[in-house]
């Protein structure tokens, strides 16, 4: 399969341009797009037969259960038999932006996108690009991250190509994604709405907003048989390479980092490490390191996360040690990610 490639203006994009893949859409196709978190695979949320190729093309799992994207709010009375007032309050205060709400769906809705779930992740993304490309093909989008499943999700078109070029029809390119991980996910269906899976909106902007959240328990790693969300029950933003998570107060966790990087050193492993600015200048000259960048900035962590994983394709290691970073803010987004992508393999500091 060719796929085609696309560029476009982030804040400007061309509508012919758009409009040509917004048709592959409209033709049951495949096609990867940006938005604020990461780029997405998209295909016609409605229509069974589409989805299914998603799943295809990525190798996920069918009961891992796909969020649809809406160009406008009043979209999702066509999506949700209940629109909750939580919902409503955090659509007020989140749309467009880095926010999935789960809702109650309509039959409308194909099973093949919920999992069998009867309830649906839907988001409006702050993308301009993106909200143009769901309006011109003129049907919600299913979309999950465009990779390979299981691997690091992609901030950039060029990411997108490297684990899917051939398996979808196009590709539409406006840059690398500002945020850097997947949106917020939030099930307003129980009776205190409850976090899924932590993204650019943060555990503090929720309760600010909504006054009280509950966290699901499997985002502590407390797997259950059908997941609620996307990325909860699989391994998932890997590498290649089997990697440790050292978690806890900082310098502990420096400490502990570099003494399992020098034993793995002396068994002539080799060595890769996903750290901060600060403790890349203590690493030996040995490790292979990727930067993600300074403690003090999870803003800039959470953009270069995944990049920072994706960079050791380039590079055959035995073992990445990567270093853990404070839950607050965002960065429980970030740690969420890591977790994961460690397969939980984790080092208490």
């Amino acid at each position: 399969m060719h796929t085609e490639y696309f560029i476009v203006d982030k804040d400007n994009p061309d509508k012919e341009i758009l409009g040509q893949a917004a048709e592959l859409l409209k033709q049951g196709k495949l096609v990867a797009f940006p938005t604020e978190t990461v780029y997405g695979l998209g295909a016609n949320g409605l229509d069974e037969e589409a989805v299914a190729t998603i799943f295809q093309a990525k190798g996920r799992p069918s009961d891992n259960p796909l969020i649809l994207h809406i160009a406008h709010k009043e979209e999702l009375s066509q999506l949700a038999a209940h629109i909750p007032n939580n919902a409503k309050v955090l659509m007020d205060a989140y749309w467009p932006g880095p926010l999935t709400i789960v809702v109650r769906r309509k039959a409308v809705v194909p099973d093949i996108v919920t999992g069998g779930l009867e309830t649906v992740g839907v988001r409006l993304p702050d993308s301009i690009v993106a909200r143009k490309l769901i309006e011109l093909a003129g049907t919600p989008i299913a979309a999950p991250s465009a990779n390979t499943s299981g691997r690091p999700s992609p901030t950039s078109a060029q990411a997108v190509l490297v684990d899917l070029e051939g398996k979808i029809d196009a590709v539409v390119d406006s840059g690398n994604c500002q945020i850097g991980v997947e949106s917020t996910v939030v099930d307003c269906t129980t009776p205190v709405p409850t976090l899924l899976r932590p993204g650019g909106i943060t555990l503090e902007m929720l309760i600010e907003t909504l006054g009280e959240v509950e966290i699901d328990p499997i985002l502590s790693g407390s797997f259950e048989l059908a997941p609620r969300s996307p990325g909860m029950k699989y391994t998932h933003y890997a590498p290649e390479a089997p990697m440790v998570l050292f978690e806890g107060e900082s310098s502990q966790v420096v400490n502990l980092l570099l003494q399992e990087i020098n034993t793995a050193l002396a068994e002539g492993k080799r060595v890769g490490a996903l750290v901060s600015t600060e403790t890349a200048s203590r690493l030996p000259a040995a490790v292979i390191p990727s930067i993600y960048g300074r403690r003090e900035n999870v803003d800039e962590i959470a953009t270069n996360l995944y990049m920072a994983l994706r960079s050791y394709d380039d590079h055959s290691v035995d073992v990445i040690y990567a270093e853990g970073i404070s839950e607050e803010g965002l960065g429980l987004a970030v740690m969420n990610r890591l977790r994961k992508a460690s397969g939980y393999r984790i080092v208490k500091g």
